[in-house]
């Protein structure tokens, strides 16, 4: 009942038609919230049996701050990859990242609730900027000021 009012948006299986990503490095499971063309909400639900973790670290375990940020980074691919411009199959590649801060540790157990807001498309070059911030909890684990994306030709 807690989370009656949280409705997916784009499954799992639909993310797999939208992104080229896959296990072990698919890092959004769901989006609940979605304004074409503008932002998105998803989550990536965090287990202790994900590779990472047997090596960061053995015995206190944290997802990486890399994959915190290249999960924000899909989270926004999945919107730029359904607007106008971008063909289907096409991929965005990762162009840069500024004023990341991360606030909390991100552990086994913890839903990291993501939000990415697209700032600028350009359809004509394929070049895309946005924010994202994710939460654990009510409490925000990572932000980040801008993030560009460059549609692969």
């Amino acid at each position: 009942a807690l989370t009656s009012s949280v409705k997916t948006i784009f499954s799992l299986e639909d993310i797999n038609g939208i992104l080229p990503h896959r296990y072990p490095f698919l890092l959004v499971d769901k989006v609940v919230e979605y304004e074409q063309g503008k932002r998105a909400v998803g989550i990536k639900s965090v287990t202790l049996n994900e590779p990472h973790f047997t090596g960061h670290f053995p015995d206190r375990p944290i997802m990486p701050g890399v994959l915190q940020v290249e999960a924000l980074a899909q989270l926004a691919g999945i919107v730029c990859l359904q607007m106008e411009g971008a063909e289907p199959g096409a991929v965005f590649f990762f162009a840069g990242v500024d004023g990341v801060k991360w606030k909390k540790p991100v552990v086994p157990g913890d839903s990291l609730v993501m939000e990415v807001e697209i700032k600028k498309w350009n359809k004509r070059f394929g070049i895309a900027t946005a924010t994202g911030r994710a939460y654990v909890d009510g409490e925000m684990a990572v932000e980040l000021d801008e993030m560009k994306f460059a549609l692969a030709k």
